[in-house]
Parts: C-alpha cells; sequence; structure tokens
C-alpha cells in the first residue's frame, strides 16, 4: 500500500466536526452539545471529533440566520477551512431564515453566501436528526477526499 494511500484512508476514518453560530438562538447549539456529550447520541460513534480550530475541520455546522453582521465573518471562517470541505446547515434558520426571514438583519439564507451540502431542519432539530446530517455530510467528505 502506498503512502498516499495509507494517509487517505487514516483520514477517512477520522474526520473533524466544527461549529459555527451565525446568530442563532442557541437552541441549535444546544442540540450540538447534546450530539457531543450524551453517550446516547454520541457523533463519535461515527469516527467525528469536534476540534476548536477551523484550520483542522473537514465538516462545518453552521447554526443560526446568517446576520448582517457576521455574514463576512462566516465567510472568512468557512475559507479557513481547508479542502475538502463539507457544509452542513443545522437548523431552520441558516435554511429559509426561520422566524427571522425577511428581516432588515438578515441578508439572505446560508446556501446564497457559502455552499450547503446538507440541511437538516428542525427549531431545533433533534439531535437524531444532526447525527442524521452528520452521516451524510460524511458520506459526502469520503467522495472527496
Amino acid at each position: 500500500m502506498q503512502i498516499a494511500e495509507k494517509l487517505q484512508n487514516m483520514a477517512a476514518r477520522s474526520p473533524w466536526l466544527y461549529r459555527i453560530n451565525a446568530g442563532s438562538c442557541n437552541g441549535c447549539d444546544v442540540e450540538l452539545a447534546t450530539t457531543a456529550l450524551i453517550p446516547r447520541y454520541d457523533v463519535e460513534r461515527l469516527g467525528c471529533k469536534y476540534c476548536g480550530s477551523p484550520k483542522h475541520a473537514d465538516i462545518v455546522l453552521i447554526t443560526g440566520p446568517v446576520t448582517s453582521q457576521v455574514k463576512d465573518k462566516v465567510l472568512r471562517v468557512y475559507n479557513e477551512i481547508p479542502d475538502p470541505k463539507v457544509t452542513v446547515a443545522v437548523g431552520i434558520c441558516p435554511i429559509s431564515g426561520g422566524v427571522f426571514r425577511g428581516s432588515y438583519s438578515i441578508p439572505g439564507t446560508l446556501d446564497s453566501i457559502i455552499p450547503v451540502d446538507v440541511n437538516v431542519p428542525g427549531c431545533p432539530p433533534r439531535p437524531q436528526a444532526i447525527i442524521e446530517g452528520v452521516a451524510k455530510a460524511l458520506e459526502i467528505w469520503k467522495t472527496r477526499i
């Protein structure tokens, strides 16, 4: 087995997750914490771990409506994530704006700013739905590496 194949196999087993809060009410963030801290919904069973830096991330989870104030920051952090990367919109707010849709401070949905690969609807989404979304993102990520 070539060194490149070994590195690819190692990387495929350990993707890193990074979370961006783009102005949420923290409902989705509480559910994301559930997937990280409670063994029943443990996202690590999929081989994923949360990281503290976007430079180490493979899959990015974004919560909240993208407000005018954080739009540029979300874009900057997204660009710091190395390719291949997969974007997951968690909750109804990044998908459609949720209850904030049409507000003066919401310039648009997340997919109008950055490409979104997986949508996890709900307000807030259930932990099972988040795990399912991460599993879909993991499959997409594996095809890109």
